[in-house]
């Protein structure tokens, strides 16, 4: 639907992993409205994965891809093997972005890290360029060894600035 037609990833970064969708609302003779759960690796970090869900309007309308979409997101980060970094980054820099509306919803993935407790910390919202948004939901990544490494990154080391 509109959410997965205009996606416009961040950088380098790939669309997000489709991993299912569930009908919220049932509709006659249109698509049901819909809650659809992506994967998505950071594009920066190798060995964390982000899993977001989004709602999709269903109708005519949604259809089309001409609805707005609402503003609630939910995300989940996790650690899928070994953390290693492939440049600096800037507290709150943009890792995924997705337009929620034709012109005036984004969908944004920021990432930061808290250099004192050696966490990544996520978070998704949206934001609405007349009205703004308060929705938004936060996911942390604690950097641990993986397997028999026993070596453990630093996210602070990779903080710009």
């Amino acid at each position: 639907m509109l959410a997965t037609a205009i996606a416009m990833p961040a950088a380098a970064n790939e669309d997000p992993e489709l991993i299912f969708k569930r009908s919220t609302v049932w509709k006659f003779l249109s698509p049901d409205h819909k809650l659809a759960t992506y994967a998505l690796d950071d594009p920066l970090v190798d060995g964390v994965a982000c899993y977001f869900t989004v709602p999709e309007k269903g109708g005519w309308i949604g259809w089309a891809g001409l609805a707005e979409e609402l503003s609630n997101v939910s995300i989940a980060c996790r650690q899928t093997g070994p953390i290693s970094f492939k440049g600096k980054f800037e507290q709150g820099d943009e890792m995924y972005r997705q337009r929620r509306s034709l012109f005036f919803k984004k969908m944004r993935i920021v990432r930061g890290c808290d250099a004192k407790r050696n966490v990544l910390v996520y978070l998704a919202y949206t934001d609405k360029l007349i009205e703004g948004s308060p929705q938004n939901s936060t996911s942390t990544v604690p950097i641990v060894p993986w397997g028999g490494s026993g070596e453990v990154v630093r996210c602070g080391d990779y903080l710009a600035g």
